[in-house]
């Protein structure tokens, strides 16, 4: 028990989500000597959805994960884990005779499963006990949520940016830490060190006061709320988006040069000229943007 409440004090001390991810595998490592567990989410549009492994512990090993860069090809379809989508769509514990797979439902941003790999079937003590510590990651995860995006786009908002940059600056070599502060060995990325380079956009509207004074902070509102969707759609699932500040849009992504970069901001910019906006019509954006190096 003491070992227990050690573990849930440790989970409820961090503020960064892959930790938070590594510590809740930790405590049922620790707790159940299990063969493996791991924190699994789906990521990529609808229709072409991945999995990508975000924290994954194999008993006496170090932890592992799946770059958040990593190329949405590379990662297994869903459709290649039938128990997880099981368990995600009846939103209940799905069990075969070695594995235990628990839907994680939290936000829509990151629907994902925790899997539990034993030599046996789990008892149902060890599954209630794991299906507590996970009411409570989960609990505390819709936290971080709330405290980490915009209420109105649901974007990230400036306060989780500082961690975010700094990240990007850090080269990923393979051998690197998930994570610091968890008591569980030395954490490795699972793939090799993702290609490209950081780059690092700021999107503004161009002469947004004036949705405002014509038309009412309500529409502007939406019109802020129409150009997030927007940039949830244009760019890839591993893509950093952020509401700045009022009209202002960041964002932190992976590209090969400064071509690259240009052409998808580019195309970002010829797509919000395009689209029509309720009331207001059309708008514009202008678009600055540079490498980040270390």
């Amino acid at each position: 028990m003491t070992e227990l409440v050690e573990h849930l004090a440790d989970l409820t001390a961090l503020r960064d989500r892959d930790a938070l991810d590594l510590a809740l595998i930790s405590a049922i490592v620790d707790i159940l000597q299990p063969e493996t567990a791991a924190i699994c989410r789906l990521v990529g549009e609808v229709g072409d959805e991945r999995w990508r492994i975000c924290a994954q512990l194999v008993r006496g090993q170090s932890a592992t994960s799946d770059s958040v860069w990593s190329k949405l090809d590379s990662l297994p379809p869903r459709s290649q884990f039938p128990l997880r989508q099981l368990a995600l769509n009846s939103h209940q514990v799905q069990q075969s005779p070695t594995v235990t797979v628990l839907p994680l439902a939290n936000a829509p941003q990151s629907i994902g499963v925790l899997e539990i790999t034993t030599k046996a079937r789990l008892p149902a003590d060890s599954l209630r006990l794991v299906q507590g510590i996970l009411r409570l990651y989960v609990n505390f995860s819709n936290l971080l949520d709330y405290g980490e995006r915009d209420s109105l786009t649901e974007l990230l908002n400036r306060k989780t940016f500082d961690g975010s940059f700094l990240k990007a600056t850090v080269e990923q070599e393979p051998s690197r830490p998930l994570s610091s502060g968890v008591p569980y060995g030395d954490a490795e990325r699972r793939d090799a060190k993702p290609t490209g380079s950081y780059w690092l956009a700021m999107i503004d509207i161009d002469h947004f006061k004036r949705v405002n004074d014509n038309y009412g902070h309500l529409i502007g509102d939406e019109v802020l709320l129409l150009l997030a969707r927007l940039m949830c759609s244009h760019f890839r699932f591993h893509d950093q988006l952020y509401r700045f500040g009022g009209e202002e849009f960041v964002v932190l992504m992976r590209c090969h040069g400064e071509s690259a970069a240009f052409n998808v901001l580019e195309r970002l910019r010829e797509l919000t000229r395009q689209h029509l906006f309720p009331q207001v019509g059309s708008i514009t954006i202008s678009v600055g943007f540079t490498e980040i190096r270390p």
